[in-house]
Protein backbone atom coordinates (compact mmCIF):
# COMPACT_ATOMS: atom_id res chain seq x y z
CA UNK A 1 0.00 0.00 0.00
CA UNK A 2 1.22 3.69 -0.97
CA UNK A 3 1.78 6.01 1.26
CA UNK A 4 -0.98 8.78 -0.29
CA UNK A 5 -3.91 5.54 -0.03
CA UNK A 6 -2.76 4.76 3.26
CA UNK A 7 -3.62 8.92 4.19
CA UNK A 8 -6.79 8.21 2.08
CA UNK A 9 -8.06 5.15 4.12
CA UNK A 10 -6.96 6.71 7.60
CA UNK A 11 -9.61 7.24 9.73
CA UNK A 12 -11.09 10.81 10.12
CA UNK A 13 -9.91 11.13 13.62
CA UNK A 14 -6.98 10.16 13.22
CA UNK A 15 -5.67 12.75 10.71
CA UNK A 16 -5.21 16.67 11.17
CA UNK A 17 -8.07 18.89 10.75
CA UNK A 18 -7.41 21.02 7.75
CA UNK A 19 -8.49 25.13 7.93
CA UNK A 20 -11.31 23.75 5.81
CA UNK A 21 -12.42 21.48 8.26
CA UNK A 22 -12.03 24.03 11.58
CA UNK A 23 -14.08 26.73 9.05
CA UNK A 24 -16.96 24.50 8.10
CA UNK A 25 -17.22 22.97 11.92
CA UNK A 26 -17.29 26.41 13.31
CA UNK A 27 -20.33 27.73 10.54
CA UNK A 28 -22.17 25.17 11.77
CA UNK A 29 -21.57 25.81 15.30
CA UNK A 30 -22.19 29.06 14.68
CA UNK A 31 -25.58 28.39 13.00
CA UNK A 32 -26.50 25.83 15.06
CA UNK A 33 -25.97 27.67 18.36
CA UNK A 34 -27.84 31.17 16.59
CA UNK A 35 -30.72 29.10 16.09
CA UNK A 36 -31.22 27.70 19.19
CA UNK A 37 -30.70 30.73 20.69
CA UNK A 38 -33.21 32.80 18.30
CA UNK A 39 -36.16 30.17 19.93
CA UNK A 40 -34.53 30.96 23.63
CA UNK A 41 -34.78 34.63 23.86
CA UNK A 42 -38.64 34.89 22.91
CA UNK A 43 -38.87 35.90 26.44
CA UNK A 44 -35.84 38.15 26.86
CA UNK A 45 -36.30 42.00 25.88
CA UNK A 46 -33.49 43.27 24.14
CA UNK A 47 -31.37 43.97 21.42
CA UNK A 48 -29.40 41.97 19.15
CA UNK A 49 -25.65 42.78 18.53
CA UNK A 50 -23.81 41.73 16.46
CA UNK A 51 -19.90 42.35 17.34
CA UNK A 52 -17.82 42.19 13.37
CA UNK A 53 -19.99 42.72 10.04
CA UNK A 54 -17.09 41.51 8.03
CA UNK A 55 -19.00 40.10 4.68
CA UNK A 56 -22.34 40.41 6.14
CA UNK A 57 -23.81 37.01 6.40
CA UNK A 58 -23.99 36.14 9.84
CA UNK A 59 -25.91 39.91 10.31
CA UNK A 60 -28.04 38.69 6.89
CA UNK A 61 -28.76 35.21 8.99
CA UNK A 62 -29.60 36.92 11.83
CA UNK A 63 -32.35 39.01 10.34
CA UNK A 64 -34.09 36.21 8.62
CA UNK A 65 -34.35 33.96 12.35
CA UNK A 66 -34.78 37.25 14.22
CA UNK A 67 -37.18 39.29 11.70
CA UNK A 68 -38.77 41.09 14.83
CA UNK A 69 -35.43 42.00 16.80
CA UNK A 70 -33.36 45.25 16.38
CA UNK A 71 -30.12 44.51 15.73
CA UNK A 72 -27.19 46.55 15.74
CA UNK A 73 -23.64 45.68 14.43
CA UNK A 74 -20.38 46.77 15.20
CA UNK A 75 -17.22 47.39 13.45
CA UNK A 76 -14.19 49.11 12.57
CA UNK A 77 -15.35 49.77 8.92
CA UNK A 78 -17.62 48.61 6.26
CA UNK A 79 -16.92 46.08 3.49
CA UNK A 80 -19.83 44.26 3.12
CA UNK A 81 -22.17 43.15 -0.04
CA UNK A 82 -24.45 45.98 0.32
CA UNK A 83 -27.31 44.22 0.66
CA UNK A 84 -25.85 42.48 3.64
CA UNK A 85 -25.67 46.17 5.54
CA UNK A 86 -27.71 47.63 8.26
CA UNK A 87 -29.05 51.15 8.12
CA UNK A 88 -27.50 53.88 9.74
CA UNK A 89 -29.08 53.73 12.74
CA UNK A 90 -27.77 50.35 13.46
CA UNK A 91 -24.43 50.18 11.79
CA UNK A 92 -22.22 51.42 14.56
CA UNK A 93 -18.39 52.40 12.78
CA UNK A 94 -15.70 52.54 14.78
CA UNK A 95 -13.16 50.93 17.38
CA UNK A 96 -15.26 48.39 18.97
CA UNK A 97 -13.50 49.10 22.38
CA UNK A 98 -14.88 52.69 22.06
CA UNK A 99 -18.06 51.81 20.28
CA UNK A 100 -19.14 48.83 22.14
CA UNK A 101 -18.34 50.85 25.81
CA UNK A 102 -19.95 54.06 24.93
CA UNK A 103 -23.00 52.62 22.99
CA UNK A 104 -25.41 52.89 25.61
CA UNK A 105 -27.44 55.95 24.29
CA UNK A 106 -27.67 54.61 20.77
CA UNK A 107 -28.75 51.71 21.28
CA UNK A 108 -30.86 51.72 24.69
CA UNK A 109 -31.08 48.53 26.67
CA UNK A 110 -29.23 45.38 27.25
CA UNK A 111 -28.86 42.58 24.65
CA UNK A 112 -30.67 39.54 24.29
CA UNK A 113 -28.20 38.54 22.26
CA UNK A 114 -24.21 39.44 21.30
CA UNK A 115 -23.10 37.16 18.72
CA UNK A 116 -19.05 38.11 19.04
CA UNK A 117 -16.84 36.84 15.56
CA UNK A 118 -13.57 39.09 15.91
CA UNK A 119 -11.42 35.93 16.38
CA UNK A 120 -8.36 36.16 14.29
CA UNK A 121 -7.52 32.72 14.82
CA UNK A 122 -4.19 33.38 16.36
CA UNK A 123 -4.42 32.29 20.11
CA UNK A 124 -2.27 34.88 21.44
CA UNK A 125 -4.20 38.07 19.36
CA UNK A 126 -7.60 36.42 20.12
CA UNK A 127 -6.67 36.36 24.20
CA UNK A 128 -4.86 39.83 23.83
CA UNK A 129 -8.49 40.52 22.82
CA UNK A 130 -10.61 38.57 25.13
CA UNK A 131 -9.12 40.26 27.63
CA UNK A 132 -10.56 44.01 27.35
CA UNK A 133 -13.69 42.25 25.45
CA UNK A 134 -15.50 40.46 27.79
CA UNK A 135 -16.30 43.15 30.53
CA UNK A 136 -17.81 44.98 27.72
CA UNK A 137 -19.76 42.44 26.76
CA UNK A 138 -20.81 41.52 30.66
CA UNK A 139 -21.95 45.24 30.68
CA UNK A 140 -24.26 44.94 27.73
CA UNK A 141 -25.98 41.31 28.16
CA UNK A 142 -28.91 41.43 29.52
CA UNK A 143 -30.50 38.83 32.31
CA UNK A 144 -30.81 35.61 30.93
CA UNK A 145 -29.12 36.61 27.33
CA UNK A 146 -26.65 34.78 25.77
CA UNK A 147 -23.27 35.40 24.39
CA UNK A 148 -22.23 33.62 20.81
CA UNK A 149 -18.56 33.94 20.24
CA UNK A 150 -15.92 32.38 18.13
CA UNK A 151 -12.93 33.95 21.01
CA UNK A 152 -13.28 31.82 24.08
CA UNK A 153 -14.17 34.80 26.91
CA UNK A 154 -13.55 34.52 30.85
CA UNK A 155 -16.67 35.56 32.48
CA UNK A 156 -16.89 34.33 35.22
CA UNK A 157 -20.71 34.53 37.75
CA UNK A 158 -23.01 35.23 36.56
CA UNK A 159 -22.44 33.58 33.05
CA UNK A 160 -22.58 29.83 32.36
CA UNK A 161 -20.53 28.44 29.39
CA UNK A 162 -23.51 26.14 27.63
CA UNK A 163 -22.50 22.58 26.43
CA UNK A 164 -20.69 22.38 23.08
CA UNK A 165 -21.07 19.88 20.30
CA UNK A 166 -18.24 18.23 18.37
CA UNK A 167 -18.29 20.83 15.70
CA UNK A 168 -18.01 23.61 18.19
CA UNK A 169 -15.15 22.09 19.60
CA UNK A 170 -13.68 21.60 16.69
CA UNK A 171 -14.83 25.02 15.14
CA UNK A 172 -13.42 27.22 17.98
CA UNK A 173 -17.53 28.20 18.96
CA UNK A 174 -18.60 29.27 22.26
CA UNK A 175 -22.12 30.00 23.91
CA UNK A 176 -23.04 31.52 27.36
CA UNK A 177 -25.79 32.93 29.46
CA UNK A 178 -25.94 35.52 31.63
CA UNK A 179 -28.24 33.82 34.63
CA UNK A 180 -28.89 37.07 36.12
Amino acid sequence: MSEASAVKTAPAAARRASRLDVFIARMSAQKAFLEDVAARIAGTDGPVLELGLGNGRTFDHLREILPEREIFVFDRSVTAHPASIPDGDHMIIGDIRDTLAFCGPRVKHPAALIHCDLGTGDPTADLAKAHWLAPLIAERTASGGFVATGIELDFGDPFVLLPRTADAELGRYWLYQKSR
